[in-house]
């Protein structure tokens, strides 16, 4: 294998990576004596792995140990290479009304995995990320958003500013999650194409960003004296849910 090898474990993201195409598929592994309970998954595996041509290989608990990082594999790995990434006018593509989201500033791979799997799930577009980005822990994101990793179609902006600058010559509103001078999620308007930028827990939307957006949204608390924002993984779930309930009504 070459140092660009990339390791994915377990059944449901090396499927996903074979059904995506975001990436090559250099071959999969399965464990000698899974078990009776895998027969089902092992026929799907076989037939997408020769549906695009990548071999397919039993080997022992050994090799798959080295390999992984956990113990969620199920006797599954697969050798893959560097995550290929799709330009930004590409998210919007074909689409009437369409939906991206920048996750910028992100700390931990697997919150940022799920945001993924609920932004996937609300009918997001496309993601946009900064060069420097959580792919690099493709396993680990891949496992935590369930493959969707491996199949939302994922763009790379050097900054938000530039990424929202772009969309908004393309008609896009460019929106924000963020308390400062924010309405109430629950009462703006969501029906149009949005670019949507969320930052991570620590660092949040910059001034900068917020100066220039369209629209700045946060999510109303119940309790009234609860003042910690909540984190990406909640907020990502929150946001593109009420925009596919608001687009669900018209």
């Amino acid at each position: 294998m070459s140092e660009e090898t990339i390791w994915l474990e377990g059944s449901i993201s090396v499927e996903a990576a074979l059904l995506g195409g975001c990436r090559e598929v250099t071959a999969v592994y399965l464990q000698k004596g899974s078990g009776r309970r895998w027969e089902r998954r092992l026929v799907k595996l076989q037939q997408l792995a020769n549906q695009v041509a990548v071999p397919l290989q039993f080997v022992d608990e050994a090799f798959i140990a080295r390999r992984v990082t956990g113990q969620s594999h199920g006797g599954v790995v697969a050798a893959v290479g560097p995550r290929q990434f799709v330009t930004l006018e590409s998210l919007i593509v074909g689409k009437e009304r369409p939906f991206v989201v920048m996750l910028d500033g992100i700390e931990d791979p697997f919150n940022f995995g799920q945001a993924l799997r609920s932004l996937y799930a609300a009918g997001a577009d496309g993601v946009v990320v900064r060069p420097r980005n959580w792919f690099t822990a493709a396993g680990v994101v891949a496992r935590a958003s369930a493959g969707v990793s491996e199949q939302m179609p994922i763009a790379i902006a050097e900054t938000a500013e530039l990424a929202a600058a772009m969309f908004r010559r393309l008609g896009l509103r460019i929106v924000a999650a963020s308390n400062q001078d924010a309405v109430s999620l629950y009462k703006a308007n969501l029906l149009d194409p949005l670019f949507l930028l969320l930052g991570g827990e620590k660092r949040g939307v910059t001034r900068s960003f917020l100066a220039q957006a369209d629209l700045i949204v946060q999510i109303p608390y119940r309790q009234p004296h609860f003042q910690q924002a909540l984190g990406v993984v909640a907020s990502a779930a929150i946001v593109a849910f009420e925009v596919m309930r608001q687009r669900a009504q018209v």
